[in-house]
C-alpha cells in the first residue's frame, strides 16, 4: 500500500487550453496506467475544445457545470455526477457561469488532443439547452 497524505498543490492551467481561472493538481502519477488530475473552475472557466484516444471520464466533486460535445449536445453537470467522453469525441467541460466547478479527471493513455478555444457564443449556447 502507499498512501500520500493530502499535501497536493494547485498550480494555474496552460491558458493556452483553457479560458478564464483554471487550476489543475495531478493526484496519480500514471500508477498503472491511469492519470487522475483535480481541476477547479472559476465561473465562467472552462477548457477547450479537445479528445482523448482512450476517453475521458469526469467525476464532478463540488459545484455546477456542464459538458458540450462538437454536435451541440450538452449536459449540466453537478456534485456526484460521472459523465463519460468515448475515445476520440471532440468536447469541452467547465463551470456554469454562476457556480464554481472542482472535477476529477480520469484518463489512461495517449495525450490530449486539444483544438480549438470555445467561444463565448458557443459557451453561452448551452444555456440554452
Amino acid at each position: 500500500m502507499e498512501h500520500k497524505p493530502n499535501q497536493r498543490s494547485w498550480t494555474a492551467s496552460a491558458p493556452e487550453h483553457f479560458t478564464g481561472s483554471v487550476w489543475n493538481s495531478r493526484i496519480t502519477e500514471d500508477a498503472g496506467g491511469l492519470t487522475m488530475i483535480g481541476v477547479q473552475f472559476a465561473p465562467g472557466a472552462r477548457s477547450d475544445w479537445h479528445s482523448h484516444p482512450n476517453g475521458q471520464t469526469l467525476y464532478v466533486v463540488s459545484g455546477a457545470g456542464r459538458v458540450q460535445t462538437k454536435d451541440g449536445s450538452t449536459v449540466e453537470i453537478a456534485s456526484g455526477d460521472v459523465v463519460h467522453a468515448p475515445p476520440g469525441e471532440v468536447h469541452w467541460h467547465g463551470a456554469r457561469p454562476d457556480s464554481p466547478m472542482m472535477h476529477l479527471s480520469l484518463t489512461t493513455a495517449g495525450p490530449t488532443e486539444w483544438l480549438h478555444k470555445v467561444s463565448d457564443e458557443e459557451y453561452g449556447s448551452a444555456d440554452s439547452r
